[in-house]
């Protein structure tokens, strides 16, 4: 990106982050101009994805999804944690009722994905002895023990050889405890018991960019769009 000759209004306010403005600005804005002038009067998104707050899995990226279509909740890992009505700060759980009660949301979809670091951290410590522990006094130790059910769900970590092929059966039974939590929240089940609320789970592949949904009568996860997807890896790149 060029340098600008303008005095800087922020001085020390990344420049990436201005520059990306600017071409917002000049682009995307303009051309949606109109839908934003809507959106200012409120919001009435259908989905609710919680996702990784990993900086390379982007929902509205991967969804193309138009300013005001989803609701999205990011977090270390996906995770949702289990209904726990005390005195503790619940920012999951808070838009998780915002989204649900508020908006009135028809889906939830828990989005987790390839190559995550908070599930290869717990994994990583929970096989190795001299790992520093994952204190319960650290936020994100405390947060990522979430993982626990999961990961014993699954059993005994093969002792020989890489751990990717456990980390990545952890990282989808991960999407299951999360959706089992959901369920755990009254006003969530009630819904989806009423049919006015539908949960879903889904994986992305940072690599290579393949997404699969989760099939709670098989237990198992498919590939969405699956001949789209085929065409995208076979077209020459630029």
């Amino acid at each position: 990106m060029g340098q600008s000759s303008r005095p800087p209004v922020a001085p020390g306010f990344p420049e990436q982050l201005e520059q990306g403005y600017r071409s917002f600005l000049s682009g995307r804005f303009r051309a949606e101009q109109e839908r934003f002038a809507e959106l200012a009067s409120g919001q009435s998104p259908r989905v609710l994805l919680i996702g990784c707050c990993d900086s390379r899995v982007s929902p509205e990226t991967i969804f193309d999804a138009r300013p005001g279509e989803i609701f999205v909740l990011r977090n270390v890992a996906n995770l949702v944690p289990p209904y726990a009505p005390n005195d503790d700060y619940h920012g999951t759980s808070a838009a998780l009722e915002f989204a649900v009660m508020g908006l009135r949301v028809e889906h939830v979809v828990v989005m987790g994905h390839a190559r995550c670091g908070g599930i290869k951290a717990f994994v990583e410590n929970e096989v190795d002895p001299y790992s520093r522990p994952l204190s319960p006094g650290d936020f994100i130790g405390k947060w990522i023990r979430l993982v626990q059910p999961a990961f014993e769900a699954l059993g005994p970590v093969p002792q020989d050889g890489p751990l990717d092929g456990f980390i990545a059966k952890l990282e989808l039974e991960a999407i299951r405890q999360s959706l089992a939590n959901l369920r755990t929240f009254p006003c969530i089940s009630t819904l989806e018991q009423r049919g006015l609320l539908q949960l879903h789970g889904a994986y992305f592949g940072v690599m290579d960019g393949k997404l699969l949904a989760y099939d709670e009568a098989s237990g198992q996860f498919n590939a969405i769009a699956a001949d789209a997807h085929a065409v995208a890896l076979k077209e020459p790149r630029f």
